[in-house]
């Protein structure tokens, strides 16, 4: 007679300990946060250009595949972002959240020197009075990001709708590669999990 064995229970990586709940009641984490994680994700795509692979390679290294299981459901997370053309009509609790924050962070340390010649150009090109087109990597950068964001999200959406023009576009991708830039710093991952609540708890 073959004796069944009991299914494997997920064992909660302890690593997610080092994010706090901040006291909040529910489980799924608010509008703003599931659309500046997916943001911020985004930026690094236009970063990264093996993104996908590296982000499930972040995963394993880290110890959060009980978490963030496979790449169908990396994807279905960031589909809970409203502002997805094919957005999932489901919650993202705190412990996906807090995974997300924790590969984030891990990904934006090894992207450190590339995000740091791109803040820096941006800066030289102010100072200077050039337009971004001068500097080919960022230039790019910005193309890819706009490029991203036109065929990931819902133009109908009215916060989209704001992002309609190519300058609007780059505000917004500049804006996130300083958040990357913060992203590499000590105790990353608690200023940027602090920072999706901002105005959510008292």
């Amino acid at each position: 007679m073959t004796v069944k064995s009991p299914p494997e229970k997920s064992v909660r990586p302890p690593i997610l300990d080092k994010l706090p709940n901040y006291g909040i009641q529910s489980d799924e984490c608010p509008r703003r946060a599931k659309t500046q994680l997916d943001f911020i994700m985004l930026a690094i795509e236009a970063l990264e250009l093996n993104a996908s692979q590296v982000m499930l390679t972040a995963i394993k290294e880290l110890g959060l595949q009980d978490v963030l299981k496979s790449r169908v459901h990396l994807w279905r997370l960031r589909s809970t972002n409203p502002l997805r053309k094919f957005n999932q009509r489901q919650p993202l609790s705190l412990e996906e959240a807090k995974a997300l924050v924790l590969v984030v962070c891990y990904l934006c340390r090894q992207l450190t020197v590339l995000t740091r010649q791109l803040f820096l150009g941006y800066q030289q090109l102010q100072d200077q009075q050039l337009s971004l087109e001068h500097h080919f990597r960022l230039a790019k950068y910005l193309k890819r990001f706009r490029s991203h964001f036109r065929a990931r999200m819902n133009p109908k959406r009215a916060t989209v709708l704001a992002y309609s023009t190519d300058e609007k576009l780059d505000e917004l991708a500049l804006s996130l590669l300083t958040q990357l830039l913060l992203c590499t710093g000590t105790r990353s991952e608690e200023r940027l999990w602090a920072s999706l609540f901002d105005g959510e708890v008292s």
